[in-house]
């Protein structure tokens, strides 16, 4: 088997820490090429580069863009936000295998992404979206009904919407299952989360909105679900752990042995699931909407989400008021016309409006709003 010459970018966060522990498991499949980071943990990025020797390193933007195009085997996108759309184009533009964990560059990009991808390009590192493409493999297209995204609820399940508006972000930090950063920490206690997954769905595999579900699953260990049109359902099982999606994004379509402890089929197993709570909860609802109308919708949904998530780390905004927010930027939006392609330049621009409008909304909305003590975001 060929050793993979891989571009690992946001080396330092959850996602490239957890894909260098693969590597250096696994180093007669994997050869680290390029390292790039946001700058937030110098010390650990300079210990990477000693460690693997990359022939391209850099801090910043510019240095993912220009590693991303180096014409790796494959480049694991892991930075966080929207600044990953332009690295995620460049390792496009070169070819290259696409593992992608930034989801927003996916679904602010849109149809720009999916037009610059090649058949089987983008593989998702999600490990919902990783679910879904191994469930896949079962069936032809025509033969799947529905798409189940399954989400754990977060620290927040079974609240009302009234409960949830004295949520302080160290509570919204304290996820119950997953270790993550502090954005899709929040995101997935809004559940935002899953409504870039929904869009990221749509995007990946061609299915449309009305035939994608989310069902809440508290433990984590059936990361997703296809159901098929004789009534079969496929789900994908593992306890949950970044590290099976990381490596079969590094390694697609083979599969790493050993990447993750299986499910221990030796001790007793009881999975549920639950309805999403809509009311409470209407981030999943809010997404659809924004998909459903597309073009820049996506990126404008994406792009205040991440302004409120900030200003209710800062004490600015409530945690009930992060999607308010983001709904009333969403309806404020004007997508333009389809008469002509989408391009970058329209999904940036479109994204620098919701960012300015977000905030002004955010400051209406906080102007008679205690602010918090910095650093109360820290769990």
């Amino acid at each position: 088997m060929k050793r993979r010459d891989v571009v690992i970018l946001g080396s330092t966060g959850s996602i490239g820490t957890q894909a260098l522990d693969l590597v250096r498991a696994n180093p007669d499949r994997f050869r680290v090429v390029g390292l790039t980071a946001g700058g937030s943990n110098p010390e650990l990025f300079e210990a990477q580069v000693a460690e693997f020797a990359p022939a391209r390193r850099g801090l910043g933007e510019e240095a993912s863009v220009e590693a991303a195009g180096m014409g790796a085997d494959v480049v694991l996108n892991g930075i966080t936000g929207a600044v990953g759309l332009r690295p995620t184009m460049a390792a496009l533009e070169a070819g290259t295998t696409l593992a992608l964990a930034n989801k927003e560059s996916l679904i602010m990009g849109g149809e720009v992404v999916t037009r610059a991808a090649g058949p089987d390009q983008i593989v998702p590192v999600d490990s919902e979206h990783s679910a879904l493409a191994q469930c896949l493999r079962a069936g032809t297209e025509r033969e799947v009904r529905k798409l189940v995204l399954t989400a754990s609820g977060g620290p927040f399940r079974g609240r009302t919407r009234d409960e949830l508006a004295q949520v302080t972000p160290a509570e919204a930090l304290d996820h119950p299952t997953w270790a993550m950063g502090p954005v899709i920490t929040i995101n997935s206690a809004t559940l935002v989360n899953k409504g870039l997954e929904v869009i990221e769905a749509h995007l990946l595999f061609g299915v449309p909105f009305d035939r994608i579900e989310v069902v809440v699953h508290p433990t984590s260990v059936v990361h997703s679900m296809v159901e098929f049109v004789d009534g079969s359902t496929l789900a994908q099982a593992s306890p949950p752990t970044m590290h099976i999606p990381i490596a079969l994004g590094m390694a697609w379509p083979d599969r790493v042995p050993d990447a993750a402890p299986a499910v221990d089929w030796t001790t007793a197993q009881t999975w549920q699931f639950f309805p999403l709570d809509d009311e409470a909860f209407p981030a999943v609802s809010l997404a659809r909407t924004a998909g459903e109308r597309g073009r820049t919708a996506p990126a404008v949904y994406n792009a205040a989400n991440e302004v409120c998530v900030q200003a209710f780390r800062d004490g600015r905004l409530g945690f009930v008021d992060i999607v308010d927010v983001v709904a009333a930027v969403v309806t404020a939006h004007d997508v333009g016309s389809d008469s002509q392609p989408l391009q970058v330049d329209d999904v940036l621009a479109a994204d620098a409006w919701a960012r300015a409008e977000a905030e002004r909304r955010v400051a209406e909305t906080s102007s008679d709003r205690p602010r918090t003590h910095p650093g109360s975001d820290q769990p």
